[in-house]
């Protein structure tokens, strides 16, 4: 599996991948820091996080859960070469992000804000 930035061409697979419209995933990409992860040429996922004061932020994890924990990798190296901490938030029924967060060390602090509805849980690993 290897992992690079996306390019605005990437939107329609990261719109497949989500169900989000793909100018929301185009917009992603130009807004946000995006890493893609490829198996023989097809994005099997990515991560989306942008840098506040002291912390990054993911926004977004996609993809099986030996992607999703290869991907978390690229903000926690990013935040520990800066001296900084990493947050997430995942929403509640997701699994596989939830196990993710837990093998790469962060730590479950609370409740986040209910995204579209769904309750979402944030996680921190501190720098």
């Amino acid at each position: 599996m290897d992992v690079r930035d996306a390019v605005e061409a990437d939107a329609g697979r990261l719109s497949e991948l989500t169900d989000a419209p793909s100018d929301v995933m185009r917009n992603l990409v130009h807004d946000r820091t995006v890493r893609v992860a490829e198996r023989d040429d097809d994005i099997v996922g990515f991560v989306s996080y942008d840098a506040r004061a002291k912390t990054i932020h993911v926004t977004q994890l996609e993809g099986e859960p030996a992607v999703c924990d290869r991907l978390l990798e690229e903000p926690v190296r990013f935040a520990r070469g800066e001296g900084m901490s990493v947050e997430l938030l995942v929403p509640e029924p997701d699994e596989v992000v939830q196990s993710a967060a837990a093998d790469a060390g962060f730590t479950r602090v609370g409740s986040g804000p209910l995204f579209e509805g769904t309750p979402t849980v944030k996680y921190r690993l501190d720098g």
